[in-house]
């Protein structure tokens, strides 16, 4: 946000230069991004008037004009096509230097003297485009240095305001602030009320979204003329700020903007069809915009309809149908206070970002609403003239916000910050601020004032205070306090090691937001509930993540895009799940696989990574919980999952991840080409290693016998493991599959499996009729539970 520092002078009092003042917003809290003058460097510019104009006796497009420099007159060559008797306009003398080192000398143009240069804006570096001369007031004094006429020598502050301070993206807010600093006091322009003239209000403005829109005022202001041109002086604060001159009726609206904070619209009334109203949009309406862009609404926008229908995105930007043009003459103005949350993300999700959502999004005054019409109403009877009607008012008192009063304990203050402040620098701080203190035996009761949004703890308070009083009075001192070491328990594995797994098998970590796009959360997982942020950074950051996949999937998608063939990436973090009302939060650690199986070399094919990769990656990573930890690979589908091609992680009978590639369906929808694989696990529940015991290695042989099998071709090797250890008990040392076939010579619907399996006795050496024992009893329980067949 721009501020000219000379508008910040009009409203308060102080000794700094914009330098200093710079370094002190910083300090305060307020980051100065950068200081810019109002106008490149030129010299030798003055005010001049053409006192007549004549032909060019050698030249179509060109005229001689005498001008009167304020000391003598001259004769200038030129060109442009507005220049006329009794003008007023910016001339570069003889010796000018102009931006960019242009010097101005005497010339002949086809053979007539030319004294100097009647300049545009443009030529000044006061405009990115101009079609003619500058054309300056008729009360300018000829001979004035123009850089001093329109204070030029100004210095434009470009200050960054975060999403909890929307009350300063104004000058009044600034203004305050400084005024805070200063121990002085805000000096607010004269306010003239224009009193409403008997005429044409128009109906009253009908509110249906009362939440949304709890307070909404309009006026009507009849017989005005737009055809007229925006005063200097406010062209020149509006293109300092930032902003281009458009026309008055617009010009005063923005400037009532950048000047107190509240943004506003103004209508064709002769193109709005009965009463406005506030209403919530409707799935599947359409809405032209000023800029000409048709957008298709989703339904929890709210909008600003007549009985035609849409007019406005309702904080954010106005309808083409009712825009003003020169020809306008009657103007309804509307001015209104939207609840944050109503406004928050709707102008990103149409790719905009305009100067009212930004306010709207943040939080405007809710109080501010009556003196910021009063003011537009003002300006525009003393620049277009007209007849301003009643003003209309729809209130929602019990949707406005109120501020609660916060408590700061005297105590507390210094424990935070350390340091002692006498009881007047706080109050005077706070009050400075717009609070009002109220003194209590341990401290001080604080109510915020209606435009201070972000306070509501005694932390904030005590901010507030600092950020007065100066960081700088807190000293660093070294704090003594008990050591105190947190258990650990011995059967988590070390974070370093999870790490490890997974870098060495090709991944690298990512570190993403906790809060993700809603959208795509949504469309992985349908069933879950998310913990919707009251504030959000963006509207593609506003809920907390129920799974590590959507920040992954973004991310993988991004690498993607720029040409990377081979995405293997991991993230740790916490996920947030309503369960039963309560947050339920878990550490995960989660992966993402998309491209080729391995990297691009001479020895190896292309083929992309499938789910068995993926499996041997989660493998190696469940085999840090131990050699006793016994891990089942459920079949099982999720919702964002392909059918046939995922599993659940299974572990003493509770579910401890997922894995498996992407739904076919949110491949196509995101546009994705390759196939992309992921799995997530819980941590604590996956990888905790029980403690290690001693065993005794058994001094009896080994004995192996395979076993080969057909069973139906859906049937999972987890259930095969299952009934094999049921059947052969403790004598199962381990098991071992060397053979899957399905084809020719097998039944159809059947696969056939070969099972190597190990069996020990530790106190005796088994013998063969034993060990075929065991073989028959397995084949027997295979047969009678899997519907298994030994093939001979």
């Amino acid at each position: 946000m721009k501020i000219p520092v000379s508008w910040l002078r009009e409203w308060v009092d102080f000794p700094w230069d914009s330098a200093e003042l710079s370094r002190r917003l910083t300090a305060s809290g307020f980051e100065v991004e950068g200081v810019e003058p109002a106008a490149p460097e030129f010299s030798g510019v003055v005010v001049a008037e053409i006192t007549s104009i004549a032909a060019h006796p050698e030249a179509d497009k060109l005229r001689v004009c005498q001008v009167d420099t304020g000391s003598g007159a001259v004769q200038i060559v030129c060109g442009a096509a507005n220049a006329r008797q009794g003008l007023k306009a910016p001339l570069a003398i003889v010796g000018a230097v102009l931006p960019g080192g242009m010097n101005i000398k005497a010339a002949k143009l086809r053979g007539v003297e030319s004294a100097g240069m009647l300049c545009s804006a443009k030529e000044l570096g006061l405009a990115a485009t101009s079609t003619g001369l500058m054309e300056l007031p008729a009360d300018a004094p000829a001979g004035t240095a123009l850089r001093e006429y329109l204070s030029l020598d100004d210095s434009i502050l470009e200050l960054k305001v975060y999403a909890n301070r929307g009350d300063a993206m104004s000058v009044l807010g600034v203004a305050r602030e400084v005024a805070a600093l200063t121990g002085g006091r805000l000096k607010p322009p004269m306010l003239t009320a224009v009193p409403p003239v008997a005429g044409d209000a128009g109906p009253v403005p009908i509110v249906e979204s009362g939440e949304a829109a709890p307070r909404l005022l309009t006026r009507r202001i009849n017989g005005l003329s737009n055809r007229g041109t925006t005063p200097l002086w406010m062209q020149e604060r509006l293109r300092r700020a930032g902003l281009r001159s458009i026309n008055p009726v617009v010009d005063v609206t923005n400037y009532v903007l950048l000047e107190c904070g509240q943004p506003m619209h103004a209508y064709d009334a002769s193109r709005v069809h009965g009463p406005l109203i506030v209403r919530m949009a409707r799935a599947g309406e359409k809405l032209t915009l000023l800029d000409e862009r048709s957008i298709d609404l989703a339904g929890d926008e709210v909008l600003i309809t007549d009985d035609n229908g849409p007019i406005g995105l309702a904080g954010v930007m106005g309808g083409q149908g009712t825009s003003i043009t020169e020809e306008v003459t009657d103007v309804l103005l509307e001015v209104a206070w939207f609840a944050p949350e109503s406004i928050a993300g709707r102008a990103r999700r149409h790719g905009l970002q305009t100067d009212a959502s930004q306010r709207f999004e943040r939080g405007v005054d809710p109080q501010l609403q009556a003196g910021a019409m009063a003011r537009a109403t003002s300006l525009l009877v003393s620049l277009c003239g007209g007849v301003p009607a009643a003003v209309h008012e729809v209130r929602n008192a019990h949707a406005l916000p109120v501020r609660v009063p916060v408590s700061l304990r005297r105590a507390r203050l210094a424990a935070l910050t350390g340091a002692y402040i006498d009881d007047s620098r706080v109050m005077s701080s706070l009050n400075g601020l717009g609070m009002k203190t109220t003194p209590e035996w341990d401290g001080w009761l604080v109510t915020p004032p209606s435009w201070r949004f972000d306070i509501s703890i005694e932390a904030d308070l005590i901010e507030e205070v600092l950020r007065i009083v100066g960081f700088d009075l807190v000293q660093e001192a070294p704090t003594r306090l008990p050591q105190r070491f947190a258990r650990r328990s011995e059967s988590l594995v070390d974070e370093r090691s999870l790490l490890d797994v997974l870098i060495a098998r090709g991944y690298q970590e990512a570190i993403n937001y906790a809060f993700v796009d809603p959208q795509l959360q949504q469309q992985l997982f349908a069933q879950r509930s998310a913990i919707r942020l009251s504030n959000p950074i963006a509207a593609d950051l506003s809920v907390m993540r129920t799974s590590l996949w959507p920040g992954l999937l973004k991310a993988a998608l991004e690498n993607l895009s720029r040409q990377q063939d081979r995405v293997r990436l991991f993230e740790r973090g916490r996920v947030f799940q309503l369960q039963q009302g309560q947050v339920d939060e878990s550490l995960r650690v989660a992966g993402i696989v998309a491209g080729s199986r391995w990297p691009e070399q001479w020895g190896g094919g292309r083929e992309e990574a499938d789910y068995f990769d993926l499996k041997g990656d989660v493998a190696a990573v469940l085999a840090l919980a131990g050699p006793g930890a016994t891990f089942e690979w459920r079949g099982a589908t999720l919702e964002c999952l392909h059918p046939g091609r995922s599993a659940a992680v299974v572990r003493d009978g509770v579910e401890v991840g997922w894995l498996g590639e992407l739904h076919p369906s949110l491949r196509a929808e995101r546009g994705i080409g390759a196939t992309v694989l992921m799995f997530e696990l819980d941590i604590i529940r996956a990888i905790a290693a029980p403690l290690p015991t001693l065993s005794p290695v058994s001094r009896f042989p080994q004995v192996r016998r395979d076993l080969s099998i057909t069973v139906p071709v859906d049937t999972p090797l987890s259930a095969i493991k299952s009934r094999v250890s049921v059947a052969a008990g403790s004598l199962l040392r381990d098991l071992r599959v060397f053979d899957i076939y399905q084809g020719p010579g097998i039944e159809t619907a059947r696969k056939s499996i070969a099972l190597g399996l190990i069996f020990q006795d530790n106190n005796k050496t088994l013998k063969d009729d034993e060990a075929d024992a065991l073989m028959a009893s397995i084949a027997a329980d295979l047969g009678s539970q899997l519907d298994a067949k030994v093939r001979d």
